[in-house]
């Protein structure tokens, strides 16, 4: 079983999210809390597997609790439960180690709670799988220095496209990535983050913010340029037509996900064949894999975050299980291998 600690200042919410968790049989609520500092006094006291913490609170809030649970010599992995208002403070609370997030329903709360049990029961499982991996904290990451290059100038337009797709885990995976890519970075770099709708704007503000090229949340009609990225926007699926140009849809989830990181893959491996490389990072599931193989089919090159430093392998490791890369990399070296293979190949 694994123990779930339920964190919230609303009696009500404490209730309702216990009863929505206790319906699983492999989930098992030992304990509520309150706020944060009471949290923190019950981690100590019950020893769980993985906190479900919402954000704004009294006495200590969710950011607050965060910062001491990451001191922790074994930190338990927490599952952010924020409101759409709370969508930049989320963002922070990725930056401190929470393992995921998740909405909390809009409108009438208790009629809406279907809307998130799966996704909150499966993030719960995957937070307390993840416990397993060797926490680092951040001042004993490796220092990541931005990547030196030698690129051509291109006396074409044929620039590489590199297509990134992550989920759980990759805000911070995405950020080690992009903010040290060059400034004369010569790919156009596309990016499905699965993440909901209003959240992918605040996210790509912050990579933008901590990188040397442009990055933005993709809107239709924008066209795949060298050194400018482009972030799939929340509850939509993106793909690339003939022309370059972005398009955006509202089809069924795939993988029950939208954005979708096959479709948005499968678009630039048919279009742009050996020009694409592609890069899956950490994330829950098996998005990606069919989009990797496509890349390689066409020609194209991949590379998949190593098991060591992915905080959930389910993404990653379905690409390996289909055979549908050429090289796994650890993620803090994952920039300077895309850097190399395109002055080798371009």
């Amino acid at each position: 079983m694994i123990r779930v600690l339920v964190v919230d200042d609303s009696a009500f919410m404490r209730q309702l999210f216990t009863k929505t968790i206790d319906q699983d049989p492999q989930l098992e609520v030992i304990s509520t809390a309150r706020d944060g500092a009471d949290a923190l006094d019950k981690i100590k006291k019950y020893n769980p597997d993985v906190l479900s913490m919402d954000i704004e609170m009294p006495i200590k809030n969710g950011l607050e609790s965060l910062k001491e649970i990451a001191q922790m010599d074994d930190p338990v992995p927490v599952v952010m439960v924020s409101s759409q208002d709370t969508r930049d403070t989320v963002m922070t609370a990725l930056e401190l180690g929470a393992f995921d997030f998740i909405p909390k329903p809009s409108g009438s709360i208790s009629l809406n709670i279907d809307d998130i049990t799966e996704e909150l029961k499966e993030k719960l499982k995957a937070a307390a799988k993840s416990r397993k991996i060797n926490y680092t904290r951040p001042s004993q990451e490796p220092t990541i220095n931005p990547v030196k290059n030698n690129f051509k100038k291109s006396s074409n337009n044929k620039f590489p496209v590199l297509a990134i797709g992550s989920s759980s885990g990759g805000p911070k995976a995405l950020k080690k990535v992009l903010s040290t890519l060059p400034k004369n970075f010569p790919a156009a770099t596309i990016i499905v983050q699965h993440m909901p709708a209003g959240f992918t704007t605040s996210l790509a503000k912050r990579l933008d913010d901590n990188s040397a090229i442009s990055i933005k949340e993709a809107e239709k009609g924008d066209k795949l340029r060298p050194g400018h990225a482009l972030l799939a926007p929340g509850d939509y699926h993106l793909e690339v037509d003939q022309q370059g140009t972005i398009k955006l849809d509202q089809r069924p989830k795939n993988w029950g996900v939208r954005p979708c990181v096959d479709y948005m893959m499968n678009s630039v491996a048919t279009l742009y064949e050996d020009r694409v490389i592609g890069l899956i990072l950490t994330g829950m599931g098996h998005d990606g894999a069919q989009g990797m193989q496509a890349i390689k089919k066409n020609g194209g090159y991949g590379f998949v975050e190593d098991e060591s430093t992915a905080l959930v392998y389910g993404m990653p490791g379905s690409v390996i299980k289909a055979d549908a890369y050429d090289k796994i990399v650890p993620v803090h070296k994952a920039a300077q291998e895309i850097v190399s293979y395109i002055e080798r190949s371009y």
